[in-house]
């Protein structure tokens, strides 16, 4: 009996003896990790090599090779099995039986295989061919046969390896960077691939080939506990899942960190998140190696002898200054001769300064002796580590790559002692591209391009450094931040003004983009609300920048033009307050002439009026105009019949949709559902009531939509006026036609959303109360809110709209049926009603 305590049962018993062995080693729970590995790989070489015995009297000429991961000895739970059957050139037809005895057997049992038949001469070939075969082989184990064979071909493939080094490095090297470039990153992914994407499985094999070139080493504190806990995971996955799968859905999260005792998803990603770290730093340090020791060995003795000489037979020099006690050599930011960490505590911070301005990496040979030997700051800091702090902020990309070494060494977490609850934690929204501590970083790299709008661009990128500090905390993150901020502030040397200034950015960063998309503007309460929070022009100013850097840090879906627009109106009204100009006191703003004449029209015609216009996003160079939501530009006609075609130049965003209806109940529902109805997803949405012009009695409703078709092209205008018109006259049940589409198309199931939450607003507005709804968003989501808030019987006088992601976070300003606002407990059973509608 071997260590499995199972394999003489499967070499006895055949096949369903190896079956009943392999399940009940699987499903014991005594054993898992690389003991269970180890089980499994041994479990099989026993099975095989039964296999072979059975089939071949043959002992010389002949070998069964395992290679790639098998080869390595780690089998995870449903992984292939990669099989060399190598031979001496004899008898085809014997070789080709043999082969079949072995194969079958494993296919009858469900096992996917990686199968090859090949002499040592043509396995060499196919090598020098094929990279990624040459790096299984690279893995060659023997388990049956020729034990000779297969030593000779182990030795050969070696030799060639480190022979072809300078030739086969940078075509690996190309192939993680397109395998990067295609699966992304593993650290920051919400579903990702663990042994595809940049930092997972692949990554941390190709640094073993790096190794066995002898050309360079890659760093080994941590790689092999890193490389552990992603085969951990991925076994856990496959016991999950039952199949043979590297990719980490949200859906199978939980059940994946409770087969590894871990307390949830969040705690599962952050130590995926970790090592895909470790192995991506490591990754990076040792491609660099490679690139400079291929460098050095392409300069030729003879040229490096001639530059010497016209130097007048001095060595060329090698090393250039950076800073104090800093110095580029061979592409990266070293420490000089005569540098002393251990008396210098500012050095970290002006190494790493110096090398991000320089844009270069910093030498992990450094950051480790500055790890080791570097004093700590004291408390406060002098002034030149808080500046050389900000230089290294300010110094825009090259700052993530020197970051992160830091961080690899732990000098983050020294110097900043709260980012270890954000370091490598997970988002929840997947709005986000990054991880908390990540999101931090590309926001000051974002801001660092913002320092010329602000007086103070110290403050602005140390803000964009804490902004988020506060999500290592329970409770709300603008809260705690702002604390956490206060203390960061303090210990690294700013007074007590510059402390408060940083304490307000970080409890409001989120305040004007959630103002400017889900509040009316044009209500004068919520410009005196923002201008109170901010309390000065020049935290208005740093609080504008901050807000673009965190949402251009966030992702794709959390910034546009039209977002853009919306805050520089808002904080252009703010600036107004804070410099003491007269506010207007009515909420509503005068229509455009182009509003008007809409208005106009569908009152004439006692029916709905269109207008549609594409839009696109302007220059990423060019800051969009203020302009109020509430009052676009329409060119187009409104009886155009046809919907906006895209002509060359800017890709369009969507189509801004202009609704002009006489004020009726219904409104908002109606159009929701016919939008709905085509599959159009509403971006933005605006509605509010235009009064017509002196002479005219009544009131219009406005509605300025921003949609986009899910597939397929726009409708045509006609049509959406049609529907509308029917939906208006009750002759179009819009209910039973969503019912309709959802029962033909049902939707995937996939991770349970939280719950919708729907809140009342306290002192919003003066006029109205703003009921605030946040869900996830579906199709029909809209239509259902409109028609819940009819059947509560108040009046909609504006609603704000916003999809962030999978998640709409909606604004509706309502009033009794007189125009005053909701006394408090029938506002909260608006509410309640309102979330009541949203779970069923």
């Amino acid at each position: 009996m071997t260590s499995t305590g199972v394999t003489d049962e499967a070499e006895d018993s055949g096949p369903g003896g190896y079956a009943a062995a392999r399940l009940r080693l699987l499903t014991e729970g005594a054993r898992s990790g690389p003991p269970r590995r180890r089980a499994l790989a041994e479990l099989t070489d026993g099975w095989l090599a039964g296999l072979f015995g059975a089939a071949t009297e043959e002992h010389t000429g002949i070998s069964l090779v395992a290679v790639g991961g098998y080869g390595r000895g780690e089998l995870s739970p449903r992984s292939d099995l990669d099989l060399l059957l190598l031979h001496d050139g004899r008898d085809d037809k014997a070789v080709a039986a043999l082969a079949d005895r072995l194969w079958y057997p494993v296919w009858d049992l469900g096992i996917d295989l990686d199968h090859s038949v090949r002499t040592p001469q043509q396995a060499r070939k196919t090598a020098g061919q094929d990279l990624k075969v040459h790096l299984g082989l690279l893995d060659a184990r023997h388990l049956a046969g020729d034990l000779g064979l297969t030593a000779s071909l182990r030795t050969a493939v070696l030799a060639d390896w480190r022979n072809q080094a300078p030739k086969r490095l940078p075509e690996l090297r190309d192939l993680c960077a397109e395998r990067a470039e295609r699966q992304g990153e593993l650290q920051f992914l919400l579903e990702p691939d663990l042994k595809e994407a940049r930092g997972g499985l692949r990554d941390a094999t190709a640094l073993r080939a790096v190794a066995a070139s002898w050309l360079a080493d890659a760093p080994r504190e941590g790689l092999a506990e890193a490389r552990r806990r992603l085969l951990d995971v991925r076994d856990a996955l496959h016991l999950a899942t039952g199949r043979a799968t590297d990719r980490l859905a949200l859906q199978e999260r939980d059940q994946v960190a409770a087969e590894l005792g871990l307390l949830d998803a969040d705690a599962l990603l952050r130590q995926v998140y970790e090592a895909a770290r470790v192995i991506s730093y490591a990754g990076d340090v040792t491609w660099r190696e490679v690139g400079r020791v291929l460098r050095s060995r392409s300069v030729r003795p003879r040229l490096r002898a001639m530059m010497n000489g016209r130097n007048g037979g001095k060595p060329v020099a090698e090393r250039s200054p950076l800073a104090e006690g800093v110095v580029e050599q061979d592409g990266e930011a070293v420490l000089a001769r005569t540098a002393r960490p251990e008396r210098d505590p500012v050095l970290p911070l002006r190494a790493a300064a110096a090398a991000a301005q320089a844009g270069l990496p910093l030498s992990r040979h450094a950051v480790r002796r500055l790890a080791a030997t570097a004093r700590p700051l004291p408390t406060p800091w002098p002034a030149e580590a808080r500046e050389q702090l900000v230089t290294l902020l300010g110094s825009g990309r090259p700052t993530v790559q020197v970051w992160e070494a830091l961080e690899a060494e732990g000098l983050v977490t020294r110097l900043l002692p709260d980012w270890e609850r954000v370091r490598c934690r997970p988002q929840r929204n997947a709005v986000h591209l990054w991880t908390v501590d990540r999101h931090l970083i590309e926001t000051a790299v974002r801001a660092a391009g913002f320092t010329r709008r602000v007086h103070r661009p110290d403050l602005l990128l140390i803000a964009a450094l804490l902004h988020d500090i506060g999500k290592g905390w329970p409770g709300d993150h603008s809260v705690a931040g702002e604390t956490i901020a206060r203390d960061v502030a303090a210990r690294i040397g700013f007074d007590g003004a510059d402390t408060a200034v940083l304490a307000t950015l970080v409890r409001h960063h989120l305040l004007l983009v959630e103002t400017a998309t889900r509040r009316d503007l044009d209500d004068p309460a919520t410009v005196r609300a923002v201008a109170q929070a901010v309390g000065t022009e020049h935290t208005l100013e740093l609080l504008h920048a901050l807000t673009e850097a965190d949402a251009l840090a966030t992702g794709p879906a959390a910034w546009s033009s039209w977002r853009g627009s919306l805050v520089a109106d808002l904080v252009k009204r703010v600036s107004g307050v804070l410099a003491g100009e007269p506010q207007p006191e009515a909420e509503t703003a005068a229509p455009t002439a182009e509003q008007e004449r809409l208005a106009v029209e569908a009152f004439r015609t006692g029916g709905p009026v269109l207008a549609l216009r594409a839009q696109t996003e302007p220059p990423a160079d060019s800051a969009p105009a203020p302009s109020s939501p509430s009052s676009p530009s329409f060119p187009s006609s409104p009886s155009s019949p046809s919907s906006p075609s895209s002509a060359d130049g800017p890709e369009p965003l969507g189509v801004e949709l202009l609704i002009a209806v006489p004020d009726q109940a219904g409104v908002l529902p109606a159009v929701a559902g016919v939008l709905a109805m085509h599959r159009l997803t509403v971006r933005t949405a605006e509605l509010r009531s235009v009064p017509l012009p002196d002479g005219v009695e009544g009131s219009v409703l406005l509605l300025d939509w921003r949609v986009a078709a899910q597939y397929g092209s726009l409708p045509q205008a006609a049509r959406l006026r049609a529907d509308l018109v029917r939906a208006l006259d009750g002759t179009l049940d819009i209910a039973a036609r969503l019912a309709e589409w959802d029962a033909a198309h049902p939707r995937r199931r996939g991770v349970e959303p939280p719950p919708p939450r729907v809140t009342v607003a306290p002192a919003a507005s003066r006029l109205a109360t703003v009921i605030e709804v946040r869900a996830q968003d579906a199709p029909g989501l809209l239509f259902r809110l409109g028609r819940a808030l009819e059947a509560a019987g108040v009046r909609v006088r504006s609603a704000h709209v916003s999809t962030l992601g999978a998640n709409a976070v909606d604004a509706f300003y309502v009033t009794r049926g007189e125009g005053t606002p909701l006394p408090g407990d029938e506002a909260a059973s608006v509410a309640r009603g309102l979330e009541e509608s949203l779970r069923t």
